[in-house]
């Protein structure tokens, strides 16, 4: 069939390319004259290769910036653009749809029956109502708990191909080489590193078809690690969301945190020890108001420190997971937490000393404390990342990238190492509401 709509896909090296895979490949009356590109640095410079948009195409796609948006819809003269990445706030939405259709096209989401495969294996899904909630800790606990009782899970996580898209098309990381071998960002290393420290192998990519199929192969059960607040790739049999008790109605200001709400079918509101009564309450409310029948759980992210004597009484400068902080909009993360825990005595804030798209990070995101996001998109920005650590004075580095510093940057400054695990408090045990996915 020949294009009868011209497109833009607006994304962010993520759900855009898989709603091209199971959207727009299999209906080619829409042709995607382009893709924009927006949350990520150095995404917007890359193309959509031939080999990977099918026969309909006759060459790359483009990946312009976002800001672009107005001149591409005239230049182009499209018909429709689809919003294809997460995370964002409702009023970033309609503003998007609003210049959208001041330009004179139409504005689209699509939702899980265009999107969503479907699996020969049982499906857990795991997904949040915002970046930074805890999903990946719970998802690791979860295939703890699969493995623990027998089960080989498949895990698949979100996409992150910030790399060459063709080499990337289906990753499988099973060993530090492996990592190594795709040229992983810190970014991607930490959602990686952590399963591989675990024993466990982790599937991403870009073909989630592909990707699919090939963790079919060896699991009999396919888990899915969410991003951001997106929800799942794959059709699930179980779907379980994250909220946080510490960003009470960000589960419905948030798109698409709600849409993930409201499928749930267990919903865990997380970090619940550091939240006031009347938080938790407001967002037992919306849990109550848009999805009865989801059971609720509530949890902890216990913080699991090296060696934690070497805080006390040291000059610290604090490294956390940069999407959390980033447009994530959290101020600081398990870094900082346990170093005021184990009494670090001064925190130094790298306002002062950052290097190049470190400082420009603190003009973008105004919001951040005295820590230091975990910025390597690019091996030049990793080694801005390394003069920042070199140049802080600091007594102890804490590092709360689930990367693990030591893997990425260079530095001889002593390192404390920070994680997460996912510990529940209340509600019905989420290991045995997992079993019944193989009871069915």
């Amino acid at each position: 069939m020949s294009a009868q709509y011209q497109c833009l896909i607006a994304g962010a090296a993520g759900r855009d390319f898989h709603n091209f895979q199971t959207f727009f490949r299999q209906h080619p009356e829409f042709h995607v004259c382009g893709f924009t590109a927006t949350q990520i640095p150095f995404i917007e410079s890359r193309s959509y290769p031939r080999s990977l948009a099918g026969p309909e195409y006759d060459a790359d796609i483009p990946i312009f910036p976002e800001s672009q948006l107005p001149e591409l819809i005239k230049r182009f003269h499209i018909d429709f653009v689809f919003l294809a990445y997460s995370d964002l706030a409702y009023d970033t939405v309609m503003h998007t749809a609003s210049l959208v259709q001041a330009c004179g096209a139409s504005f689209v989401l699509l939702g899980p029956e265009q999107t969503q495969l479907a699996s020969s294996r049982p499906v857990i899904a795991v997904t949040a109502v915002r970046t930074g909630a805890g999903k990946s800790p719970l998802t690791r606990w979860i295939a703890s708990q699969l493995t623990t009782t027998g089960h080989t899970p498949g895990i698949i996580r979100h996409p992150m191909p910030y790399g060459i898209l063709e080499q990337q098309r289906c990753q499988h990381f099973a060993t530090e080489s492996d990592l190594e071998r795709f040229d992983c960002t810190i970014e991607e290393r930490e959602e990686y590193q952590p399963y591989l420290e675990q024993g466990l192998a982790i599937y991403a990519g870009v073909d989630y078809e592909l990707i699919l199929r090939t963790a079919e192969q060896n699991a009999d059960v396919i888990l899915w690690d969410g991003g951001n607040n997106d929800f799942s790739f794959i059709k699930p049999n179980l779907l379980i969301t994250v909220a946080d008790a510490l960003r009470p109605g960000h589960e419905v200001q948030y798109y698409p945190g709600e849409t993930n709400l409201r499928m749930a079918d267990v919903v865990v509101i997380n970090k619940v020890s550091t939240a006031s009564e009347a938080d938790l309450s407001r967002i037992q409310e919306h849990v109550s108001q848009l999805n009865p029948d989801a059971a609720v759980i509530e949890s902890d992210l216990e913080l699991v420190v090296e060696d934690p004597d070497q805080i006390a009484g040291r000059r610290v400068l604090v490294v956390e997971d940069g999407p959390t902080l980033l447009h994530g909009g959290m101020a600081t993360g398990a870094g900082y937490a346990a170093a005021q825990k184990f009494g670090a005595i001064e925190f130094l804030d790298p306002r002062s000393f950052a290097k190049g798209t470190i400082a420009t990070a603190y003009l973008k995101y105004p919001h951040m404390g005295p820590i230091l996001p975990a910025l390597g998109y690019s091996e030049g920005q990793r080694q801005e990342l390394s003069e920042t650590i070199n140049s802080s004075g600091a007594d102890l580095i804490i590092d709360a990238t689930p990367a693990g510093l030591s893997h990425v940057v260079h530095t001889a400054l002593p390192i404390a190492r920070v994680r997460y695990e996912f510990q529940q408090r209340t509600g019905p045990p989420l290991e045995q509401i997992i079993q019944r996915v193989f009871n069915e």
